[in-house]
């Protein structure tokens, strides 16, 4: 898992639009995938994302006419022209000022009259476009992503799921903070689903969501922290800001920002590396390293002109080596000792187990 961490909102979000951009310039169409296929959160989360993306059209440097979307969810019973529905979030702050074809768009129906056939439709849909090549998305205070709510199977796909209480009390703020009108029941993507994307990205903003991402990445994965799923995923990043880090530990902030720094040379155009890296060392310096290096191994060819006898420990040989050693660190005691005067303690004659002592020797 790919972690980037930025000072402010603004700043995390201006990266995943760079990032976004550079994946659908770069996007390669084939017969079997002629267009590049982007899975949508909703929600406050990516407004940010969704300016960025809009400024970068408006300047010419993006085109979503070969873009196919996904929505995540969408809530169970509210009308489509209601303010706060999904579709009405998305042509608001994306699809009415980008170059995108309608018919490429496509948003779960929470009105539709059978809702189990109206998510297994969408499954086949994202398949038939070839596969989701990015999800981007968010994450919940409870760490849930899309709306698979705590204790969601992690290997749940498009279905209808009821909203936990925490949701329904976030998700107030955009309803006059009258829970009554907030929608019970949405349809969502399953986590599997998600995760069959080939990329996943999230955007984590603010302090309010700090338990659910240290949940996410320092934690274990599990189905109460649905977003921890993507610690199993072979290419997701997550992106945030500062206030989202709170409750991570220092060593892990530090080692995600020294990572970037380390690999910021072969990052996308549109990254910056927040430190310089370290230059290489000089050829000079280099040559002496190693010249240093070759003096401290150990020759283990054979020279030419050594006789293969020599290399060999004969008895004879053995024994003049040990004589030699026997010379240079003696092993006897010496013939003669120094006198020792004789004293007694308690009747322990010391003079006489010198003697002792020198006759077993």
């Amino acid at each position: 898992m790919k972690v980037i961490i930025r000072d402010t909102a603004t700043a995390a979000s201006d990266y995943i639009a760079g990032h976004i951009i550079h994946q659908i310039n770069t996007f390669e169409s084939s017969e079997s995938h002629p267009k590049y296929v982007l899975g949508l959160p909703t929600g406050s989360s990516p407004e940010k994302i969704y300016a960025a993306l809009v400024s970068a059209h408006r300047a010419g440097h993006v085109s979503f006419a070969n873009v196919i979307t996904f929505n995540m969810d969408e809530y169970v019973g509210l009308p489509e022209d209601h303010p706060e529905s999904y579709h009405s979030f998305m042509y608001k702050h994306f699809f009415a000022h980008i170059d995108i074809d309608p018919s490429n768009v496509n948003i779960l129906n929470g009105n539709a009259p059978d809702l189990v056939a109206e998510c297994a439709n969408y499954e086949k849909k994202i398949l038939a476009a070839g596969g989701i090549d990015l999800f981007l998305g968010g994450i919940g205070p409870d760490g849930h992503i899309a709306f698979n709510e705590p204790g969601s199977s992690l290997a749940s796909r498009t279905r209808i799921k009821t909203l936990a209480e925490e949701t329904i009390r976030a998700n107030s703020r955009f309803f006059n903070n009258d829970l009554h009108q907030v929608p019970k029941q949405a349809l969502t993507v399953g986590v599997g689903t998600v995760m069959d994307a080939r990329e996943v990205v999230l955007i984590v903003l603010g302090a309010t969501k700090a338990l659910a991402l240290v949940k996410t990445i320092e934690g274990g994965v599990s189905q109460m922290w649905t977003a921890s799923c993507l610690q199993m995923h072979p290419n997701a990043m997550i992106v945030c800001d500062e206030g989202a880090t709170d409750e991570m530990q220092v060593k892990t902030v530090k080692y995600f920002k020294s990572i970037e720094t380390v690999a910021a040379h072969t990052a996308y155009p549109h990254t910056t590396s927040p430190l310089p890296l370290t230059p290489p060392p000089s050829s000079a310096k280099t040559a002496g390293w190693r010249g240093a290096l070759k003096e401290l191994r150990i020759d283990t060819k054979k020279s030419a002109d050594v006789d293969d006898d020599d290399l060999e420990l004969t008895p004879d040989s053995m024994s003049a080596r040990v004589a030699a050693l026997d010379s240079a660190v003696s092993m006897s005691p010496p013939s003669k000792l120094p006198p020792i005067r004789k004293s007694t303690i308690d009747g322990l004659d010391f003079g006489s187990m010198h003697r002792r002592v020198s006759s077993v020797a």
